[in-house]
């Protein structure tokens, strides 16, 4: 029986990852844990110079540097532009991680139709960039893997409880855009399987950024989960590697939870 020892089925050495919106608060991590597996890591904000920065900001990859890039995840032309960008500075994208997202703050008190559809076309812009890895892929006969930044907002609702007093509730436009993201998964998942794409998603829990997060918030996200704690970035490199990787070849379209246990009661 041939098999590869497990460290070498995590190793991304010789990929090229692409992570979008690589400037927030868990893309910086997600990204960090991508270079430290051996990938050479293609960043992505709406702002060159922010993501050159952190470009240069990530551990080296063996071969080549990482790069960064400018990219509008909801506008089609600059997806096109970036991807064409990429593909002709490291001739090929292995992974795809769409971590980008435009916020939204609107309640289903005041999201109007047109707040309501912008959130989802975080969608549109995610399926989009998909659509030109896995064509790449296809034409060079190769292999890649796909992953969804989805939420526990996307598996389940928010509690109310956890807001009041403190500030508003989670947004419905944006619960129902990661569940929507779920389903993106599976549905890409099986269409692309035959042609040697997995799809998968991560599903992070209650990871607020403690320098921006109220207190309170934190105290009663830390209380409602199993594990009585918030998490950190750093726990999602596990995650995002895995999946990357050869170590999860058989898996696709699957939903991966990061979330200390919140879905599990």
């Amino acid at each position: 029986m041939n098999s590869r020892n497990v460290l070498e089925q995590f190793s991304l050495t010789g990929r090229v990852a692409l992570l979008t919106g690589a400037s927030g608060y868990l893309g910086e991590a997600m990204a960090s844990g991508l270079a430290e597996a051996g990938a050479t890591v293609v960043v992505t904000s709406r702002t060159l110079g922010r993501a050159e920065e952190l470009a240069a900001q990530l551990p080296p990859a063996a071969g080549q540097e990482h790069l960064g890039v400018a990219l509008d995840h909801q506008d089609e032309a600059s997806i096109t532009a970036a991807f064409d960008r990429v593909t002709a500075a490291l001739g090929k994208v292995d992974v795809l991680v769409n971590n980008a997202h435009e916020t939204t703050t609107k309640t289903w008190r005041d999201a109007t139709l047109d707040d309501f559809a912008a959130q989802l076309k975080n969608a549109a812009g995610y399926f989009t960039l998909a659509r030109l890895m896995r064509d790449d892929v296809v034409r060079r006969q190769a292999a890649g893997s796909v992953i969804m930044l989805g939420s526990m907002y996307g598996q389940v609702s928010s509690d109310p409880r956890m807001y009041d007093g403190i500030g508003p509730p989670n947004p419905v436009a944006y619960q129902t855009l990661k569940g929507g993201v779920a389903q993106l998964t599976r549905h890409l998942a099986v269409h692309w399987a035959p042609d040697g794409v997995r799809v998968n998603s991560i599903s992070p829990g209650p990871f607020p950024n403690p320098q921006k997060a109220p207190a309170d918030l934190i105290f009663r996200l830390s209380a409602k989960t199993p594990m009585g704690r918030i998490g950190t970035p750093d726990e999602l490199k596990g995650a995002v590697v895995f999946l990357a990787s050869d170590a999860s070849s058989f898996v696709t379209g699957h939903d991966l939870a990061v979330n200390g246990g919140w879905t599990a009661w």
